[in-house]
């Protein structure tokens, strides 16, 4: 084959390199920095030894290089995913904000709807160990609030669930089986 590679050939090298690094969020950084220079290295001589299609063909799809690199790095079975953790958190935090939340503008439509000129101090403990005291201020009618935040039974359930739901302590080298 001849020494030059077209820019179309290198923007299919590219392609599966940058396909590779997706699938490779789990390694650090360097690590995948070095995996793709190796990757887009190695295709780029078998890519000007038997050309681009067949040094594509010959590394499979980047699922699978991806696996065995993963695979090499910390062994067969489940791993860690940080992906699934940040989804798990991201999505639980915005659940139970909304559902506390909920709650404190529900006792609050309760005063006012009991009394629609209302004046005065109220306050709600929330929900015991997941949310915090809330003071409520009407004043003929209108309101204002203070409080309501996560308890110390929220913030752990989040910790717990995005460990769990991550799996993140496969993360720590010392419980990887080798």
């Amino acid at each position: 084959m001849n020494a030059n590679l077209s820019p179309l050939d290198r923007l299919r090298i590219e392609r599966l390199v940058w396909s590779l690094d997706q699938q490779l969020y789990d390694l650090p950084r360097a690590s995948r920095i070095s995996t793709r220079r190796e990757v887009r290295t190695n295709l780029t001589d078998a890519a000007r030894e038997v050309g681009v299609s067949q040094a594509i063909r010959n590394v499979g799809s980047s699922r699978e290089l991806a696996e065995g690199y993963l695979t090499a790095r910390f062994g067969d079975g489940p791993r860690h995913s940080w992906l699934a953790a940040g989804v798990f958190l991201m999505t639980a935090m915005l659940l139970t904000t909304s559902f506390l939340t909920e709650i404190v503008l529900a006792y609050a439509r309760g005063v006012s709807d009991a009394d629609p000129h209302a004046t005065g101090t109220f306050s709600y403990d929330g929900l015991r160990y997941f949310q915090t005291q809330v003071t409520y201020t009407f004043t003929d009618g209108s309101e204002t609030h203070v409080g309501g935040s996560f308890g110390i039974a929220t913030w752990v359930l989040l910790l717990v669930g995005t460990i769990f739901v991550g799996r993140l302590w496969r993360a720590i080298p010392a419980f990887r089986q080798r």
